[in-house]
Order: structure tokens, then C-alpha cells, then sequence
């Protein structure tokens, strides 16, 4: 596309749309992105302007998202100096909004609606006469009827627009070692859970302690070890399993530090999660539904996902592979409860879109609650992070010490 992305609601409209096709070079040193300096959103539940101030104009491309309604814009990647809380709340037709990078050389504001949206107006403007460059989006009410026909004109272009680059599989390097995936969860306009107070974030919490856990695996010798993120950067979660399987990785570990609602009380301590169709608890049901909702923040079409996924050898692969999911969990659960607080019933299981490999055996491990004081506290410690990585390395020696010993290849296979 050379110069304009079709977008839905500017096509009912006969507007346009300044765009671009977001980079997906290697990212350029920090001080050369353009930086957003200041937001500000005017208006009412009619009509509603979202200003922001950039240091330089930026091209950019926008399209809208239903259940739940949002407004979605791609942008080069910038630096946000944004206040520590600015997009915890809105104002008119804008509830809330987020930010962050969402792909080498990109990022993203996904704006969440409180009803069906036209998109007016989005542009950015060149600075002049003493006023800095600025980003505009103008928002009108419309009914959900408009809304979703204007949505279903733009289906496909709005999929192949957010579609993310390609993972290809690196070339086999004849390293017999055992690859391992560490996944920390979130990312760029994903934040998780959020810590009350709103300064320490779930994204962030759990890419130090996954950098943390690949550096004392590492040290090893034993292993390989990569992760599905390496920086603020949103990945989708199916890209996240596909990642681990281009690599034929053998385990796969997603880290999480999860929130609990003050109406189900202030629960403590870490747990191992499975997959399983059936959650084993409604807390593990309510935390599946959320983290499968990554994607829907990140903007991601899903409408696309193929349905059968329940092909006889896929299952029966699947099966094979949950027993060694469930192994590796069990001991993960005896090391950690030698070192670290875990939850009263710390072995879990839930329908985690992140864990359905057919074939890498994969578990999804919740450090703790970031709305308990005691494992925020800890989650911040480099004392506690330290010894609970080190636990987290102790089930992985104890899960590949047979299978080396029994194959030489240090696969997770009998």
C-alpha cells in the first residue's frame, strides 16, 4: 500500500487517512524516534478530540475493532513520556487508552471505546509557529448497526494490516542441547496486571525475571535457552507458541505475575499452570479468559483462527504432550515449595491459548499476585527473584537429567 491503508470508517465517509506501512527493520538508537511528550482528550459522549504532542510528525495508519469497541492506530516507533498513570482513564467517547512498542521499528495506542465510533479525523500535523507537532483523532457517535457494517467492509485489510512479520525457523545449528522457551507474558501496549498505585506493571515484573531465569539456565551449559521477548515489544500469543515450535524447543515456560479482584479476597503465592479445556478452579478459569485477551489488546485479529483444531494425530500429540507438561509442572511445584511461598493450591490448570503446542511441553508459572503487598514486595526483591529462578533451574535439571542420560539428544521424549 503506497501511501493510504483503506480504512473502514474513513471509506463510509470518503475520508482519508494518512499512512504508512509500519518499519520492521532493526530498531535506530533511541534518541532518533520521534517522542510523544504530552496527551490531551476534549469533548463529549457525541463528539471527542485525542490530541497528542510529538517532537516530530510521524506517518500512521487506524482502524477500528468491536467487543470491545476500539480505535486502534499503528505509528513508527516512538518513545512515550507520558505520565506514569496518562491512559488509565478518559473522557466523552474515550475510556481509556495504552501504549507501548509492538514490533521492532513500531508501535501502537490502542484506545478502548465507551460505544461505537466513526473516525472523523487522524492525521498528524507538522509543527509551526511555536506549536509542537501533534497527532489529531476526532471521534463522533454512531450506532452499533453503522459501526459493524462499516467494520465488516474493511475485514481483510484490516488483518493483513496487523498481521505480524513472519518467525522463521532458525537453520539447525547440530547443538544436541535442549532448547528451552521462556515467554514472558505481555508487552508493549499489553501491560498485565497492574500493581495498586499503577507504577509497577505485570510486563515489566516478568521480563526481568525472565531475563533473570535464561541468564541462570544459561550458565549452566546444559541448554539453550531463547525468549519469545527480549523488550517492551507485544507479541501475539499464537506467534508465541509458533516461536517455540519453529525452534524445536522442549520446553516451553511462560512467566506471569498475576491480580485478583478485591472481591475474591487476597490470595498469596505462586502457582504452576496446565493446560486443560476444563479449569481445574474459577480463579484459574478467570485468568485464562484474561490472558487470552492479549490479543484483543493488542489489536490483533482472531476472527481467522482455523476451528478444527481437534485432527486425531494433533490430539493424540497433544495428549502425549500434557503428560510431560504435567510432569515438569509437578516438579516445578517441589522445588519452588523448598525456597519460595506458593499458593494453597498451587498446582492449577485452564484452557491458556499460550500452552496449546501439540508438541513442546509447556507450563505457564504466576510468580504471585501483584495485588498482594507481601508477593509484590517479593516480586521486587532481586533476593527472592534470584532464589525463585534458581528453584524454576533445579525442575528443569531434575525433568531433562532421565531423558539425557536416556537418548544423548536431551529431547523430552521416552
Amino acid at each position: 500500500m503506497a501511501g493510504r491503508v483503506k480504512h473502514v470508517a474513513i471509506i463510509a465517509l470518503g475520508l482519508a487517512v494518512q499512512t504508512a506501512a509500519i518499519p520492521s527493520a532493526r530498531a535506530a538508537p533511541a534518541e532518533t524516534f520521534p517522542i510523544a511528550t504530552e496527551i490531551r482528550i476534549g469533548g463529549d459522549e457525541n463528539q471527542t478530540r485525542l490530541v497528542i504532542d510529538l517532537t516530530r510528525k510521524v506517518d500512521l495508519r487506524a482502524f477500528t475493532l468491536a467487543d470491545p469497541y476500539r480505535v486502534v492506530i499503528d505509528l513508527p516507533q516512538v518513545t512515550f513520556a507520558l505520565p506514569a498513570k496518562a491512559g488509565d482513564s478518559g473522557r466523552g467517547l474515550v475510556k481509556a487508552y495504552r501504549y507501548g512498542l509492538v514490533m521492532a521499528g513500531g508501535s501502537r495506542i490502542v484506545i478502548d471505546l465507551t460505544k461505537p465510533v466513526r473516525v472523523e479525523k487522524v492525521m498528524t500535523l507538522d509543527a509551526a509557529h511555536g506549536v509542537p507537532a501533534r497527532l489529531v483523532l476526532d471521534l463522533a457517535a454512531i450506532d452499533r448497526a453503522s459501526f459493524m457494517r462499516a467494520l465488516a467492509l474493511d475485514s481483510k485489510a484490516r488483518t493483513d494490516a496487523t498481521k505480524p512479520p513472519p518467525r522463521d525457523a532458525p537453520q539447525g545449528s547440530g547443538d544436541p542441547r535442549p532448547v528451552i522457551v521462556i515467554d514472558p507474558g505481555h508487552g508493549g501496549p499489553d501491560t498485565g496486571a497492574k500493581a495498586p498505585g499503577g507504577e509497577h506493571e505485570e510486563k515489566a515484573i516478568v521480563l526481568e525475571f525472565g531475563a533473570l531465569l535464561r541468564d541462570q539456565l544459561e550458565k549452566s551449559g546444559k541448554y539453550r535457552v531463547v525468549m519469545t521477548r527480549t523488550d517492551d515489544t507485544f507479541i501475539p500469543l499464537g506467534d508465541r507458541v509458533r516461536f517455540a515450535r519453529h525452534r524445536n524447543a522442549q520446553l516451553f515456560i511462560s512467566i506471569h505475575a498475576d491480580w485478583l479482584p478485591r472481591a475474591e479476597g487476597d490470595a498469596q503465592g505462586a502457582s504452576i499452570y496446565t493446560l486443560s479445556e476444563t479449569a481445574s478452579d474459577a480463579t484459574a478459569a478467570r485468568l485464562a479468559e484474561a490472558e487470552n485477551r492479549a490479543d484483543a489488546v493488542g489489536g490483533v485479529d482472531l476472527s481467522r483462527e482455523p476451528s478444527d483444531v481437534a485432527d486425531i494425530l494433533f490430539d493424540l500429540a497433544q495428549r502425549e504432550t500434557k503428560t510431560y507438561s504435567h510432569q515438569f509442572a509437578k516438579m516445578l511445584v517441589g522445588e519452588m515449595k523448598q525456597a519460595v511461598r506458593l499458593h494453597q493450591h498451587p498446582l492449577k490448570s485452564a484452557g491458556f491459548k499460550v500452552l496449546r503446542s501439540p508438541d513442546v511441553p509447556s507450563v505457564l508459572v504466576e510468580l504471585g499476585y501483584v495485588s498482594n503487598k507481601a508477593d509484590l514486595k517479593a516480586l521486587l526483591s532481586e533476593e527472592w527473584r534470584n532464589k525463585a529462578a534458581g528453584t524454576i533451574v533445579k525442575a528443569v535439571d531434575a525433568f531433562f537429567a532421565p531423558r539425557v542420560a536416556g537418548n544423548g539428544e536431551g529431547k523430552p521424549r521416552p
